[in-house]
């Protein structure tokens, strides 16, 4: 099809790479040192990238080019940030590695938090994530973390956490769980719950998961009370 695309003069392009920072679509790359179309289709010909060009090298043309392709785009952009497809920053997936130095309520106030990883949300966890390989699992209610007052050393502590209210949430999370526990070499899974009635959905969930999974992993179940007790473990 004819349509209206961006061109890049690479005589006058200095390769500062401001363009390709700007192209939010991942249309333009850094080739040999100088700016390049790399796709068409990821190209939508509005322009983000001309003004951010100091050496005027990008221009509109028309051409029989490839139709932007949005979907496309948004696979790209998913893929590159390894979260799901809403793009929020709040996704994106990294590992955490806290200073060795312990500290206490004693000498500065403040609890050492054990969490290491992002995000936590069984929901916008990536399947194949990368801190899912080899993990002990932590699948807890919400609510848990809040009543408990040693949750992070207790239960947060070398294990990978995932959390979830099935209450708000109005969803299962087996079928997410099952392929987390399928495609990962999960090495444990510890479900911690409320004992309100309703926690017991993220229960059932994990537990079905982990039968659904085909695979045989330790588990166990902590039940903690509203008003902050472990009542079974």
């Amino acid at each position: 099809m004819i349509r209206r695309i961006i061109q890049i003069d690479e005589e006058k392009c200095n390769g500062c790479g401001a363009c390709a920072e700007a192209c939010h679509e991942g249309a333009i790359g850094m080739v040999d040192g100088k700016a390049r179309l790399l796709r068409d289709d990821y190209c939508d010909g509005l322009g983000d990238c001309l003004p951010s060009c100091p050496a005027g090298a990008i221009t509109f043309t028309e051409r029989e080019a490839a139709a932007y392709d949005e979907n496309a785009v948004k696979a790209a952009q998913q893929k590159k940030r390894g979260t799901l497809p809403c793009g929020c920053p709040g996704t994106n997936v990294k590992q955490i590695h806290h200073e060795q130095e312990a500290c206490s309520v004693s000498d500065s106030d403040m609890v050492k938090s054990h969490l290491s990883q992002w995000p936590v949300q069984i929901r916008l966890v990536p399947v194949n994530a990368p801190f899912l390989h080899g993990a002990n699992l932590l699948i807890a209610a919400d609510c848990t973390a809040y009543a408990y007052g040693n949750f992070h050393h207790r239960f947060i502590k070398n294990r990978v956490t995932l959390i979830g209210c099935p209450k708000l949430d109005h969803v299962s999370y087996a079928e997410k769980l099952t392929a987390i526990i399928r495609e990962n070499d999960i090495k444990s899974v510890t479900i911690v719950r409320m004992e309100v009635p309703c926690c017991g959905g993220l229960e059932h969930a994990a537990k079905e998961a982990l039968q659904a999974s085909g695979k045989f992993i330790p588990w166990q179940v902590v039940v903690i009370s509203t008003d902050g007790n472990m009542i079974s473990e």
